[in-house]
């Protein structure tokens, strides 16, 4: 027999056993939101306007031809296919199975990564691994994308990246203001050194807490660099997705895949 939809033939009690539900049955328009997972927060928007007005005066030194100003940042490659958009719950940011290794076999080969490339700093030595790190910095006005492709990202890889840039510019005889978040690797105190030696030669600029995706143009660089590096592919190796993001990266400097806007 059918029992009637509104209840009332039914006490609280009769209902039997409450199992959990497998989704809500109802989920409210505002508790979702349409957005790349990348997990960012929100800044304020006094950091934002403060940071902006810092950006306009620094782009007008660098107009007057006083300074170099670069936008620096870093981003991680992975040898899988990533979902790039998509509908998820408010604040939660998206945490589905679309790798077909587990956290431990991922843990494993990022290891043997490390050491390989600890011991030999060679990327043809190094046979595992799932990530690949890209810090890169574009020039105020221009296209031009000074990038590093590393196997991990620390201090001692972004010591090395500051010695390249400076090199690159030793005979502009210019400060090179470099903007970049505010990030622990970014205040670490093994670049205390390096700065000190490029002391009025190179300074760091940092932008106020959670407004890298906002004030950094060099963040719709990645987005694109991303899109076109890995969207509907799948890497075997470590290797192939070293060569396949060198090729996009160079060819960038011969025809921009992103167009800055300044």
């Amino acid at each position: 027999m059918e029992l009637p939809r509104t209840g009332h033939g039914v006490g609280p009690t009769d209902r039997g056993p409450a199992w959990p539900r497998e989704r809500p049955l109802r989920l409210k328009k505002k508790n979702v939101s349409y957005y790349r997972p990348t997990g960012r927060l929100a800044p304020a928007p006094a950091d934002l306007a403060y940071g902006s007005l810092e950006l306009a005066a620094l782009e007008y030194q660098a107009r007057r031809g006083e300074i170099i100003l670069l936008y620096e940042d870093e981003t991680i490659l992975w040898r899988f296919a990533m979902l790039r958009a998509g509908w998820w719950r408010t604040a939660q940011r998206a945490r589905l199975p679309t790798r077909p290794l587990s956290q431990s076999q991922i843990k494993r080969e990022e290891c043997l990564k490390r050491q390989a490339w600890v011991r030999h700093r060679s990327w043809s030595r190094v046979t595992s691994g799932v990530l690949l790190s890209v810090i890169g910095a574009v020039q105020y006005g221009t296209s031009k994308v000074f990038y590093k492709i590393v196997p991990h990202f620390d201090a001692q890889e972004l010591r090395q990246y500051l010695h390249q840039v400076m090199a690159t510019f030793s005979t502009i005889g210019k400060e090179i203001v470099m903007v970049v978040d505010r990030s622990g690797i970014h205040r670490a105190h093994k670049l205390d050194a390096t700065l000190e030696h490029y002391h009025g030669k190179l300074r760091f600029h940092f932008l106020p807490a959670h407004c890298g995706h906002h004030l950094n143009p060099i963040e719709g660089f990645w987005r694109v660099m991303k899109d076109t590096i890995s969207a509907g592919r799948w890497f075997g190796t470590l290797q192939q997705l070293y060569q396949r993001t060198r090729r996009v990266l160079m060819a960038h400097q011969e025809r921009p895949i992103y167009a800055f806007r300044w």
